[in-house]
């Protein structure tokens, strides 16, 4: 019988022994085990206008292509992940998922377990036989999904008779382990991961004639839709098949391989519209149910391989984990050696025991996307919908690049350059493929989702860091091509000099402050490879900016195509997708010009001027007007943290000269907005961005500018933290003195230089060395 503790119970458990204990071996084991600090529940709750991260608590390895994670069976802005710790249903466990995004799909490859009879009738029900169900049940429909989802195929087929409740306190999740006890069926699920493969062990212990786990290749949550499933029997023990969907900006395909350690004694496939195609079977939602005898197979463990390019492929994934010979707990160990590796590339020395939780938590989701979307053969859906080889490098996938261009890229530029050298030949692969870089790519497809052209700064920071092989000349056209393409408002953008509000176009004002700073990184890019005149043209483009700027307000604000302003405007005005902003209003954008801060301090009135804007951006209410303002959460006056436009306002008070005030801020957000809780996390986690921002101010400094090399100080939270960077050296944190009190900075070194400047640079960086600080609770 599992023992449920869920990661803080766990990290407190670590805790007390050590206390019990002198040895040095218990010391070393606890700084070893970096992944005792993990909580992975941190972002599941909350809701979405209060602590409502979107992230999933289930197995996973770094950047693998496996999330092996529950699912509640619902739809809707807190199901994004598939799972809401608010929720007490599990439908199933399924081995795709995203991780703190503000849209959902993925959720391929379902199982759930169970000892209920398998009737024909819950399988092939019509949409009448649900409603009939839920009237005698006395089942509120909206408990179970939600009724304004469109996701047909999940109500045709939502299975009610085999959802499961389950108990938190019998529930536990660590990085590469999740499991949880079905509480109806009493069955013990456990679940881990390595980079290509799912690892699934039941353990049934209610007395039943049959065992079942169900395949569900009809599930389905928010945008994903299945049009074309497969299963097929290869042999008594071993199971293939595919899942096409309609998701998330195009098609997506999964095909995978299934093994079971012990044959079944039934299999049984249900679909209403079923075929038979060669040996197996077709149809938009084919399910499979696997029987073993009750009373000989009382524990069921089974291996899930996934590719996207074909079967082949899955077959090979599945054959990587053969030297395991099923030792399920071998794998779950070794999974966790990987995290434990990655983990201890940062090693922080406090007595914060709380904190620490937090940075090693917020470090683990930095760690789960990308993920690996090319199988061991290298093989992967294309973006023309065929399958492609990825030759000399791994294809990635999962680019939410409007948010983490800002911190969660320049981290891997520091931590992970092979993988983000692959990175940019994933991002190539889509271009030479399309013509077109991406925006928000998913599973081989562009989602399309939000502004600005954000592969542009990945790319580019790439090539002025000497990161990764690949073509310099065609990653320039790229980004030029990417500038050129009219999408959002942007021939509007190159016509007007600034997107007009009055020409059916919304979030004006943030696409042209975007379109802005991601034409500045074409012009370094272009300066630095000695293209003269591009780099000129790009310069010019990249001050667009100050074409939506008032001076009236001191604030970016929207224009009409004839040159005036656009009434009316209120600065607090946030209504999601309006027709200034993108998720924000005029206070969280109107600082959004990283490449040019100098001169945007000049033009609203000097440091003076400047100064006051920021405090009034800080100090004034929180309140916010219009309606579905959910993302902007995360409020401190008027500034949000949990939307990517505010991530690195609060340290422009470093560009005045006013650096106690950017430490008070940045120490402030990271008291009150971040903690080991559920609700953990004041917004989307946006695959890795919000905790990316929280590694990096922790540690002590930030990247403004996302390209220019420069990581501007804030408020370091431990005492000691050492980068063991790849290329060997070590850079090394000290915050002499460091406090719940001690937040400020008196003085700086630099390898035991005085420092008069605010800011440390890659190039310092990555040579290895100390960066000191001597902390104070005097903030003058």
């Amino acid at each position: 019988m599992i023992k449920y503790l869920n990661s803080s119970r766990l990290s407190m458990l670590v805790i007390v022994l050590f206390l019990f204990s002198c040895k040095t071996e218990s010391v070393k084991e606890i700084e070893t085990d970096l992944a005792s600090y993990v909580n992975p529940f941190v972002g599941t709750g909350g809701s979405q206008l209060n602590g409502h991260g979107n992230t999933y608590p289930g197995a996973t390895y770094p950047f693998g292509m496996v999330q092996l994670s529950p699912d509640n069976g619902k739809s809707g802005p807190l199901y994004c992940s598939g799972y809401s710790y608010n929720d007490a249903i599990i439908a199933g466990f399924s081995h795709t998922h995203l991780s703190g995004t503000g849209a959902g799909d993925l959720a391929d490859i379902s199982f759930m377990p169970t000892t209920k009879e398998i009737k024909e009738e819950y399988f092939l029900q019509p949409d009448d036989f649900i409603s009939d169900y839920i009237t005698k049940k006395g089942i509120k429909l909206n408990e179970y999904y939600d009724t304004e989802e469109k996701a047909p195929s999940f109500k045709k087929h939502l299975l009610l008779k085999y959802l499961s409740e389950f108990s938190h306190e019998q529930e536990q999740a660590s990085p590469g382990f999740y499991a949880v006890k079905l509480l109806e069926d009493d069955i013990d699920v456990e679940l881990t991961t390595t980079e290509f493969v799912g690892f699934h062990k039941y353990s049934f212990h209610k007395p039943a004639k049959e065992n079942h786990i169900i395949l569900n290749l009809g599930f389905s949550i928010n945008r994903g839709k299945p049009v074309k499933t497969y299963l097929e029997q290869r042999s008594p023990n071993q199971f293939v098949g595919y899942r096409f969907t309609d998701g998330w900006g195009g098609q997506h395909k999964v095909f995978f391989a299934l093994e079971f350690k012990d044959t079944p004694i039934k299999f049984r496939t249900f679909n209403v519209d079923k075929k038979l195609q060669n040996s197996g079977v077709v149809g938009k939602g084919v399910q499979g149910v696997f029987t073993f005898d009750g009373a000989k197979t009382k524990t069921i463990v089974f291996k899930v391989g996934l590719s996207s390019g074909n079967i082949e492929g899955a077959l090979a994934d599945l054959k990587t984990v053969d030297k395991y010979n099923w030792d399920f707990e071998k794998v779950k160990n070794d999974t966790r050696s990987k995290w434990n590796e990655i983990l201890s590339k940062i090693k922080v020395t406090s007595d914060n025991e709380d904190k620490k939780r937090i940075f090693y938590t917020a470090l683990y989701h930095v760690y789960l996307t990308p993920n690996r979307f090319s199988d061991v053969n290298g093989n992967y859906k294309g973006f023309n919908n065929n399958m492609e080889n990825a030759k000399g490098y791994k294809q990635y996938t999962v680019f939410s690049l409007w948010d983490t261009f800002r911190a969660l890229k320049p981290f891997l530029a520091i931590m992970e350059p092979e993988l983000y050298s692959d990175i940019v030949n994933s991002m190539l692969a889509q271009y030479q493929q399309t013509g077109v870089l991406p925006y928000w790519e998913i599973a081989g497809t562009e989602g399309g989702s939000m502004i600005g052209y954000h592969s542009v700064p990945v790319i580019a920071d790439a090539i002025l860091k000497g990161i990764g092989n690949f073509e310099k000349d065609l990653a320039l056209k790229a980004m030029i091509d990417a500038s050129n393409h009219d999408r959002k408002g942007l021939g509007l953008y190159l016509k007007y000099h600034y997107v007009p509000t009055d020409l059916k176009e919304d979030a004006t004002v943030s696409k042209t402050l975007e379109f802005s700073y991601d034409d500045w990184c074409i012009a370094q890019v272009a300066k630095y490879l000695g293209k003269e005149d591009i780099y000129k043209e790009y310069m010019k483009r990249s001050e667009y900016y100050k074409n939506v700027y008032d001076p009236n307000f001191k604030l970016m604000r929207g224009k009409n195509s004839d040159g005036s302003w656009y009434e009316p405007f209120h600065p607090r005005f946030g209504e999601y997708g309006n027709l200034h902003y993108t998720e924000a209003n005029a206070w969280q954008y109107s600082f959004f010009v990283p490449h040019d801060t100098d001169e945007l301090v000049k033009i609203m009135g000097g440091k003076d001027d400047f100064e006051m804007m920021m405090d009034s951006l800080f100090t004034q209410t929180s309140e916010v007007l219009g309606r579905w303002t959910e993302d902007i959460v995360g409020r401190i006056g008027q500034y949000a943290h949990g939307n990517e436009p505010s991530h690195h306002v609060g340290y422009l008070y470093d560009f005045i000269g006013k650096d106690k005030k950017t430490q008070f801020w940045v120490n402030k957000i990271m008291d009150s907005l971040y903690a080991d809780t559920p609700e953990g996390l004041c917004g989307n986690d946006d695959c890795g961005q919000m905790s990316a921002w929280y590694v990096f101010s922790a540690i002590g400094f930030y990247p403004v500018n996302p390209l220019d090399g420069r990581y501007y100080f804030g408020s370091p939270q431990f005492e000691n933290v050492e980068l063991n960077l790849p290329n060997g050296n070590i850079f090394t944190v000290k915050a002499n003195n460091v406090s719940d009190k001690n937040i400020f900075i008196k003085a700086k070194k630099l390898n035991g230089e005085i420092l008069d400047r605010s800011y440390i640079t890659y190039q310092e960086l990555i040579k290895g060395g100390v960066l000191e600080f001597e902390m104070t609770s005097n903030n003058r």
